[in-house]
């Protein structure tokens, strides 16, 4: 058994349009890394964190990665010590999951070193402790279970959990844009309306439906018509700066679909080639500098592989 492991988890687009709290899919890159080794001293203290300019807390019991670690330790009946950094090598607040790839990887690093004694799978419910206090105690798989299993996700349900994988098309390519602003999940969750109307309701639907069918098919056709969401991007995209003008030059450019990851500020476009995928980010990157807004740019495959030891 090793004194001390290394993971990575990736970062995450959750939602995908039209599925609000249900879909998501885990992207090659940014990562968060977490290393976590065995102390002579019991309990489980986090050492320090890189890469947050100072924002997030050492206290366990406040910090995404702490609880979540802390719960399976729990668990498991773990009552040694354990010392763990953090290096966040993603964005906050960036709307791709940082908060959900810190959980992750810090379950997975943990699971590792004491020898596997859990399947990746039963990994999720801890991940989703940690994961709830960056959402306000709302509990949402939709960043955490892409993140853990890779892949494409949906989940049917959270309690009890129940996480399916879709397949999904091979030449199918993600571009991923994030402006350079912060947007908390907590705060766009609160302007959301409470109720929906009926017609609306059944468009999603009808989309979600046919979303999950596009990428089974491998139908691009079908993936494009079913990449709508009418109820939360009218409401989220006044939040992002040039939104529409964004979305705009990505489908002119030849998009699948263009949406708001997550809670945002990062817009994700759906292509059918790497080169598309790159056009589409030129353009899409075009748009922010205009209104003065530096952002980061990703191109990336579904990313099948899920968190890893380095």
């Amino acid at each position: 058994m090793k004194d001390e492991i290394t993971a990575i988890a990736t970062a995450t687009v959750s939602n995908v349009a039209c599925g609000f709290d249900i879909m998501g899919f885990a992207i090659d890159k940014p990562v968060d890394k977490v290393k976590i080794r065995f102390t002579k001293k019991p309990g489980i203290k986090i050492k320090k964190i890189k890469g947050d300019n100072g924002k997030l807390p050492l206290d366990m019991r406040k910090n995404t990665l702490g609880v979540a670690v802390q719960s399976l330790a729990n668990y498991l009946n773990f009552k040694d010590g354990l010392e763990i950094e953090l290096y966040k090598q993603m964005p906050l607040g960036s709307g791709l999951g940082s908060s959900a790839a810190s959980a992750v990887a810090g379950v997975f690093a943990l699971n590792e070193l004491l020898g596997k004694p859990l399947q990746k799978e039963d990994l999720l419910p801890f991940a989703l402790d940690g994961e709830k206090i960056t959402s306000g105690g709302v509990l949402h798989a939709d960043n955490v279970a892409p993140s853990l299993y890779g892949g494409f996700v949906v989940i049917r349900s959270t309690n009890p959990l129940d996480v399916i994988r879709i397949p999904t098309p091979k030449n199918l390519f993600c571009t991923v844009i994030h402006p350079h602003i912060e947007i908390k999940t907590s705060k766009a969750r609160k302007i959301l309306s409470k109720q929906i109307p009926l017609k609306k309701a059944v468009l999603q639907w009808g989309n979600v439906a046919g979303l999950i069918a596009g990428l089974m098919k491998s139908d691009f056709d079908l993936i494009s018509r079913s990449l709508q969401d009418v109820i939360i991007e009218p409401q989220r995209s006044a939040l992002i700066p040039g939104y529409y003008d964004i979305k705009n030059s990505a489908l002119n450019a030849g998009a699948l679909g263009v949406n708001i990851s997550g809670s945002g500020p990062s817009i994700f476009a759906l292509s059918t080639s790497d080169e598309l995928a790159k056009k589409i980010g030129v353009l899409m990157k075009k748009v922010l500098n205009k209104i003065c807004i530096d952002s980061d740019l990703y191109i990336s495959t579904i990313n099948h592989k899920g968190p890893r030891i380095i």
